[in-house]
């Protein structure tokens, strides 16, 4: 098969996984969200069939540079992802994952506040925050144009980070399980791990919430380093006393 065409059909391959993986893993948080308060995604139909309609246009922007660079790591070697365990030290493992995901969360908090500008907010972000509230859907309800700032970033990661793929794969389930809990409209975490030393650095759907209260705070992904550094933390939200998940 030429390269062209080798191209288009790994891009393609990638966006279906993408694709799929969205359809399970926000379809299984959301089945069990209805499961156990059935009142929560009540007359919200109309809503999340927009956040599918969304979330699977930026599978195709998600999923095109991943196939373009799976297919360059699979046969010209263009990424820093590595199948040998031994390759580098075993201590290297858990320090690739922390360091992607804290590149991956800062450029989702300076993006993420970027977006929030009055002019970029209206072009773009809006879609994000046309859940009001959000669903276990919403994860990925992106405009296109917001959903190319996120699409960049775990590619461009894994061409300067020696990753082995396993960590690779570590980093992409953190990614989409954080994406669809913190936006499923409860706290699936114990609450004394969102109220203790841990949760005073750790994002959970408690603390996205109040992003989605207030607009102007808690704009990061995983870690909360930068709202604390940038005065951005407005703490943990509430939710309503029949959804509180927290144990």
């Amino acid at each position: 098969m030429t390269t062209i065409p080798a191209l288009l059909l790994s891009a393609l391959a990638m966006t279906l996984i993408v694709g799929v993986r969205y359809l399970i893993v926000s379809g299984a948080f959301a089945f069990a969200t209805n499961r156990r308060n059935p009142a929560l995604y009540r007359g919200l139909r109309p809503q999340m069939r927009r956040e599918i309609g969304w979330s699977l246009a930026s599978a195709a922007i998600y999923g095109m540079p991943a196939g373009l660079l799976a297919w360059g790591w699979a046969h010209r070697g263009w990424t820093r992802v590595y199948t040998d365990i031994h390759a580098h030290p075993l201590w290297w493992w858990p320090v690739s994952v922390l360091l992607c995901l804290f590149a991956h969360d800062s450029w989702f908090y300076w993006t993420h506040r970027w977006m929030h500008t009055p002019r970029l907010f209206h072009a773009a972000h809006a879609v994000h925050h046309a859940s009001r509230p959000p669903t276990a859907w919403a994860a990925m309800s992106f405009h296109p144009w917001e959903s190319i700032t996120g699409a960049v970033v775990i590619p461009a990661l894994v061409l300067v980070v020696p990753m082995h793929w396993t960590a690779l794969a570590c980093v992409l389930t953190i990614m989409t399980l954080m994406g669809v809990t913190n936006h499923m409209g409860w706290e699936i975490f114990p609450r004394r791990l969102v109220e203790g030393p841990a949760g005073r650095w750790l994002i959970t759907a408690s603390h996205h919430q109040r992003h989605h209260e207030q607009y102007r705070c808690n704009y990061g992904l995983y870690f909360r380093v930068w709202d604390r550094l940038c005065g951005t933390d407005r703490g943990l939200g509430r939710f309503d006393e029949a959804t509180d998940g927290q144990a």
